[in-house]
C-alpha cells in the first residue's frame, strides 16, 4: 500500500518515466513533429503504447476506435492486431482522413484499417459488428454517448479503453479557463459513469493525460 495519495506520482517520478520512454523515429517521429506544427491533438506516447500493447496482449481482431486525426493511435492499434484483425475508425474530416491515408499507406497498415467518414453520433448507429476492444479519443463532451452506443458492439471480456480523462490535471482540480468548464465538466460526469457501470470493471489510470481502462463484464 501506498503510503500517501502522491507517495508515486509526483513531478520527479513523471519526469524519470517521460524520459525512460524511448523517442520514436521514422515515421512516428514526423507524425509527432506535424501534430506539434499543426496543433493536432495525438495520444501520448506512452498511451499510444499501451494501445499497441493492449491490442496484442488481448489478441484483439477487430478494434473500434472514435476519433481518427492523423491516424497516430491507429498505426500503433494496427500494429498490435492479430494477423488477420482490422482497426475500424471514425473520422469527420476529409483532411485528416487523407493525411493519414497517407502514413497508413506508407507504415504498410492501410489494408488493416477500414475508415468511417462522418460524427461518431452518426456513424455508430449504423455499425453491425462485434469488437474486441474500443478506443475513445474524440470530442470529450461526447464521450458517455460513445460508450452508450459502442458497449453493445464489444464482446464480453472487451477492453474499453478512453482518453483525456483528466485533462490536463483540471477534472481533478481547478478549472484553469472559462472556455474549459464544460469539457471538464462533461468528463466528470463520464468518469463517474464509467468506473460505475454495471457492464464495466473499471479503473482510470494516472498516467498520459488519464487513461480510462474497462473490461466489460456483462
Amino acid at each position: 500500500m501506498k503510503a500517501r495519495v502522491d507517495a508515486i506520482l509526483q513531478p520527479e517520478q513523471a519526469e524519470y518515466l517521460e524520459r525512460l520512454l524511448p523517442e520514436n523515429v521514422g515515421l512516428l517521429a514526423e507524425m509527432e513533429a506535424y501534430a506539434a506544427q499543426h496543433r493536432v491533438p495525438i495520444a501520448d506516447r506512452e498511451v499510444a503504447r499501451f494501445l499497441e500493447i493492449t491490442a496484442r496482449s488481448t489478441g484483439a481482431r477487430s478494434i473500434l476506435e472514435i476519433g481518427m486525426a492523423i491516424g497516430y493511435s491507429v498505426v500503433h492499434l494496427a500494429r498490435g492486431l492479430a494477423a488477420d484483425g482490422l482497426v475500424v475508425t471514425i473520422e469527420p474530416s476529409e483532411e485528416m482522413i487523407a493525411r493519414s491515408e497517407d502514413y497508413l499507406s506508407r507504415a504498410g497498415l492501410r489494408e488493416r484499417v477500414r475508415i468511417e467518414r462522418g460524427k461518431a453520433l452518426d456513424v455508430l448507429p449504423r455499425l453491425n459488428e462485434t469488437f474486441d476492444m474500443v478506443f475513445l479519443d474524440a470530442l470529450k463532451e461526447e464521450y458517455a454517448l460513445y460508450l452508450e452506443l459502442s458497449l453493445p458492439l464489444l464482446r464480453t471480456g472487451g477492453v474499453v479503453v478512453a482518453d483525456n480523462l483528466l485533462w490536463g490535471g483540471q477534472v481533478a482540480g481547478e478549472i484553469r479557463s472559462a472556455d474549459q468548464t464544460v469539457t471538464t465538466q462533461a468528463l466528470r460526469e463520464f468518469n463517474q459513469v464509467f468506473v460505475r457501470h454495471p457492464q464495466l470493471l473499471s479503473v482510470i489510470l494516472p498516467f498520459g493525460d488519464g487513461l480510462g481502462y474497462a473490461v466489460k463484464v456483462g
